[in-house]
């Protein structure tokens, strides 16, 4: 049986500040529903992923600026450049063994690590 993580919710103080700041980044924004008075619903989903972050009212009791995401990039550079691009302040490349890493936060502090893997051995 196959377990896949399909939604991480994400704390933030402003839903459409930090809707608009993950489709700068290059979400998709799947929905963005207002269920009732206390739930807003806005699902979104990065590029070439399963998995989707969601955040809104009534979503999550976290603080805002409390949640941790790493997602695998095949280029870290080259994911360095598009957050550059698009107005995102990212950390340089670190260079670790296990993978090349990107850094950044969201306008709640909340953090991303991008991780491009090393190549494995084929055989």
């Amino acid at each position: 049986m196959d377990w896949k993580i399909e939604l991480i919710p994400v704390p933030v103080t402003d839903v459409d500040r930090a809707k608009a700041f993950y489709e700068k980044v290059g979400f998709h924004a799947d929905h963005d529903h207002r269920v009732h008075e206390g739930l807003r619903f806005v699902q979104l989903t990065p590029p070439g992923s399963a998995c989707s972050i969601v955040l809104g009212d009534g979503i999550t009791d976290k603080v805002p600026g409390t949640q941790e995401i790493q997602v695998v990039v095949a280029d870290a550079q080259a994911a360095r450049r598009q957050l550059l691009d698009a107005g995102v302040e990212p950390s340089e490349v670190d260079v670790q063994p296990w993978g090349h890493f990107v850094y950044f936060g969201d306008p709640d502090g909340n953090k991303w690590s991008l991780q491009a893997l090393p190549s494995r051995p084929t055989g």
